[in-house]
């Protein structure tokens, strides 16, 4: 049988493929080649190091041997993101997961998707311009081009395992998609009416396909960015400054020149580094490099951050302002009040961040040309902006992904980037830059901001709430890299490029109702303006005042960013005022919401739990001895990232202060779940990390001389290993009738409110200040008498 197709030549006789320019790259990783043939039906490098996203060529391709290459410009950095895509090309193409692969965040080859951050990465390639699209785009071209060879109409064949036939038809009248590409490009432009498979249909999303990094990274084959090697390659250290704010002097080179492993010394306005031969000498000429520095930036106590924060200027914004706050105060027969404070926190990524960098070029004979293999989370914002900090275009920039420690958020992937590719510019040969774990908590990452919390709510004679205030100050500065700000993050500014100041300004009405930050607590009805209601609640007089204060250090986005941080201080309030009605937690929530999905997912964690319906606190409970309590917490993560629920179980020590959380049962709706068990994985990995930032997670500095003192693990504790974990069981709903929505950041925006609130049923005292330590804890018990 013989067809015909329309589709043009897979491999242009000119100019670089994409599976040349991987094969060339001269990249060295143990057990990881960069070359092979699945590449082989994609588009030549575009020159511009741009991605056509409207060309269905620029998200998949079909090998003559089968093979299908996906292309996502999101990144996999331990999330199971890779598992669900895989899963996506599955489900939509008719293929077996074991013909496909899915190509990360490389500029110039996958399409530029910004940055894989707020759990929007499968929402992103499910939403029109996604790889979603570009398969279904796929599916339908196929299915004509099936039409043609098969010679019957479209709607009378059907595909399984890549390979179509005729509906009822000779078992032998089939083609595969192999067939009907013969290793062609598919030269079409993405369809938006195309129309995706229905999640009532699906038999591969929806499962629980295992993870397929799993196998690699438990038997010690994975390899990540820490393993990446280059010939020729050099080993660079920074040398930072060894209080906040300080700035070079001098620097004085002679420091170093007697020393073994041909030691160069990289200055760059405030940014000093040293490149050797290998590791161990960087390592030794950074410690032995003689660096004059300025003094310090004068620093706030940490004893009083909160009240300076509440003293400096501010840019401040409404989320919402009904107008009336003050009138239904006044009306109200009980008027709850409460402060809640939160610290600076750090990503603490179990390894330190790493890259490696290789800038070439320059003089009267070639142009700069950089490759860099970085763990960021935005290759193409690292791109754009790392081209700022070398001084040449970005086509001439070309940023990989590889895979580092986990962080979800602006750690020390950016700043080392920005490290190695100022030291190779210099040297001319390939480094790699791996932070020591100082470089990477004083000095490297963005830390996550502290906040101050005030909040009001008055009730009527029945205990109905009937009016909420909220006003808080948090600290910025900077955010992650791009194109104009490479000074966003420490490494951009030390090189002299500036971090954008934060620039004071009264608030402006609001004109729509935008909970970014989660600022605004479920249980307001959200309405501004004439619009309908933007909310998840019923309390109709409502005031969200928001202040942004300058911070003096780095903050960036840190898993649940600003989100948690007010959700901890919405709902442990909310349990304040449950408590003082004498409300069962739960169902007072339950009275104040309106949001059908948000009801749901607390019904179903408190089902799950057993919940023991009665008012906070616990009765019968001693003052002395071990008491055990029950806290609840919920929330609609910002409007597009999943409904989430949790009931947090603990034992409390009342003589040695310490929080024992023993059981945590959480629900979670994020739409259609494409794969429950890495939905769980997520949820249980939020529960644990939460629980840590809520018991142990806290930056320290001093003023005197104006350093970061959180430099390790001692001095920055996490959950540590050997403690009592608790049980965590998991509720999912499974909506087939709406859109996915964001999964990760949902269950560790619920911990610390939900633990708070299980303190107090336990004990009758609130804690109002993360973290939970336990000399807070002896403090707040001693105080409750």
């Amino acid at each position: 049988m013989k067809w015909s197709n329309s589709l043009s030549s897979n491999e242009p006789e000119t100019g670089s493929s994409r599976r040349d320019f991987l094969r060339n790259a001269g990249v060295l990783i143990v057990g990881f080649g960069m070359g092979g043939g699945k590449l082989s039906a994609q588009n030549p490098i575009n020159p511009t190091g741009l991605v056509d996203a409207t060309q269905v060529d620029s998200w998949i391709s079909i090998a003559a041997d089968e093979s299908i290459t996906a292309y996502s410009g999101k990144i996999e950095f331990g999330q199971g993101f890779s598992t669900v895509q895989t899963q996506l090309v599955a489900e939509e193409l008719s293929v077996p997961l074991n013909r496909i692969k899915v190509v990360f965040g490389d500029t110039g080859f996958t399409p530029d998707q910004g940055v894989t951050s707020g759990s929007q990465s499968t929402v992103t390639e499910f939403k029109p311009g996604g790889l979603r699209q570009a398969l279904d785009t796929a599916r339908d071209a196929l299915f004509q081009l099936a039409s043609q060879a098969l010679d019957v109409p479209p709607s009378a064949l059907a595909v399984r395992d890549g390979v179509f036939f005729v509906k009822g038809g000779d078992p032998s009248d089939q083609v595969s998609y192999g067939q009907l590409l013969q290793g062609k490009r598919f030269n079409l432009t993405v369809d938006s009416r195309t129309v995706p498979k229905n999640p009532s249909q699906y038999t591969v999303l929806g499962t629980s396909v295992p993870r397929i990094d799993l196998p690699a990274r438990t038997t010690g084959q994975f390899q990540y960015i820490q393993h990446v090697r280059l010939p020729g390659m050099l080993h660079g250290k920074v040398v930072r400054p060894p209080v906040v704010g300080a700035t070079v002097v001098n620097v004085d080179r002679s420091s170093v020149l007697s020393l073994p492993g041909n030691v160069r010394v990289v200055v760059k306005n405030n940014f000093v580094g040293v490149v050797a031969d290998t590791e161990w000498h960087a390592m030794q000429a950074a410690k032995a490099l003689v660096v004059t520095w300025s003094g310090a930036a004068t620093l706030p106590d940490q004893n009083t951050l909160y009240l300076w924060m509440q003293q400096q200027p501010s840019a401040d914004s409404f989320t919402v302002n009904s107008g009336d706050t003050d009138q239904t105060l006044a009306q109200a027969v009980k008027i709850i009040s409460a402060q809640y404070l939160y610290p600076y926190q750090m990503h603490g990524a179990l390894a330190s961040s790493c890259a490696v960098a290789d800038v070439r070029g320059g003089g009267f004979s070639s142009a700069v040309t950089a490759k860099i293999w970085s763990a960021t989370q935005g290759v193409y914002p690292q791109r754009d902006s790392v081209a700022l900090v070398l001084g040449i275009p970005i086509a001439d920039v070309r940023v990989t992904f590889v895979e580092g420690s986990g962080c979800y958020g602006l750690n020390g992937n950016d700043s080392v980037s920005f490290d190695a590719a100022m030291m190779s510019q210099a040297v001319g040969r390939p480094v790699r830059v791996q932070y020591s774990r100082r470089d990477e908590m004083a000095s490297g990452e963005s830390y996550g901001p502290a906040y101050v919390v005030n909040l009001n709510a008055g009730v009527d004679r029945s205990g109905q709430m009937i009016v909420w205030t909220a006003e808080s100050w948090s600290l910025t500065k900077g955010d992650r890299p791009n194109a104009t700000t490479p000074g966003n993050i420490i490494s951009g500014a030390l090189a002299g490029f500036p971090t954008p100041p934060l620039i004071p300004g009264a608030e402006a009405p609001p004109k729509t109702f935008r909970n970014n930050g989660n600022a605004a607590a479920n249980y307001v009805n959200g309405v501004v303006g004439g619009n309908p209601p933007g909310g998840t609640g019923t309390v109709p007089s409502q005031r969200v005042l928001a202040h942004s204060v300058a911070s003096p250090f780095f903050t960036g986005p840190l898993r649940s960013p600003d989100r948690l941080q007010n959700t901890f201080a919405n709902e442990s309030f909310m349990d304040e005022v449950a408590a003082a009605v004498t409300a069962d937690p739960v169902q007072y929530r339950l009275r104040h919401l309106s949001d059908p999905r948000l009801i749901a997912v607390v019904n179903a964690a408190a089902a799950a739990a057993n919940w023991d319906t009665r008012p906070s606190p616990k009765p019968g409970n001693a003052k002395s001895g071990v008491v055990t309590g029950r806290g609840f917490s919920c929330v609609l993560y910002e409007g597009n990232n999943g409904y989430s629920a949790m009931v947090a179980e603990v034992s409390v020590d009342q003589a040695t202060g310490v929080i024992t959380v023993t059981r945590m049962v959480a629900s979670q709706d994020s739409g259609p779940v494409s794969n429950p068990d890495g939905l769980r994985n997520q949820m249980e990995g939020g529960a644990l990390q939460g629980m840590s930032r809520a018991l142990y997670e806290e930056v320290k500095w001093n003023v005197d001389p104006g350093a970061i003192t959180s430099v390790d693990w001692k001095t920055y504790p996490v959950l540590p290993f050997g403690v009592p974990l608790p049980t965590i069981e998991t509720v999912l709903l499974n909506p087939l009738n709406v859109p996915q929505m964001g999964a990760g950041e949902c269950t560790i925006t619920i911990v610390a409110a939900a633990i708070g609130n299980a303190f107090f049923d336990a004990t009758g005292v609130r804690l109002r200040q993360v973290p939970f330590t336990p000399a807070r804890v002896l403090a707040a018990l001693a105080a409750r008498s």
